[in-house]
């Protein structure tokens, strides 16, 4: 059974368009927050620097959103973060926007993990050990 990390976020006036409407482009950001949240919840960080300078990361491979309401200025969203899948190298995590009872939107987003050592192409590596720990354990919370 998997467990949703869960997030509040206020959609600001920036965020709209004339109409007061959150304009579609803003959900991306606001899943890409969401999980930072996610990662600082479990004590890591989405960009973590490795002791000989080089940084393990997590670029983006696919990124997709669906709407089924506005959001509109002042509302307060509750953003659902699951993981879907984590794969050997690629983490799949889900999002679910809801503004009280009402479904706002779906996205899902595909990383990848890599390593970036400066001045070299940046390198796909499993995912290490210890953050595949940390996500599992966030998994199956113990009661």
């Amino acid at each position: 059974m998997s467990c949703t990390f869960k997030t509040i976020r206020r959609v600001e006036f920036h965020e709209t368009d004339m109409a007061g409407i959150v304009h579609f482009s803003n959900f991306y950001k606001y899943m890409e927050q969401a999980e930072h949240e996610y990662y600082r919840s479990l004590d890591m960080t989405i960009v973590d620097k490795q002791p000989d300078g080089s940084v393990i990361g997590w670029p983006r491979v696919s990124a997709q959103c669906s709407f089924e309401s506005p959001a509109f200025y002042g509302d307060l969203l509750e953003i659902r973060l699951t993981i879907e899948r984590v794969g050997v190298k690629s983490l799949t995590i889900e999002y679910d926007f809801w503004r009280d009872e009402t479904k706002i939107a779906k996205g899902r987003m595909k990383t990848v993990c890599c390593h970036f050592t400066h001045g070299e192409p940046m390198k796909s590596i499993e995912i290490p050990e210890w953050i595949q720990q940390k996500i599992e354990d966030s998994q199956h919370p113990t009661t």
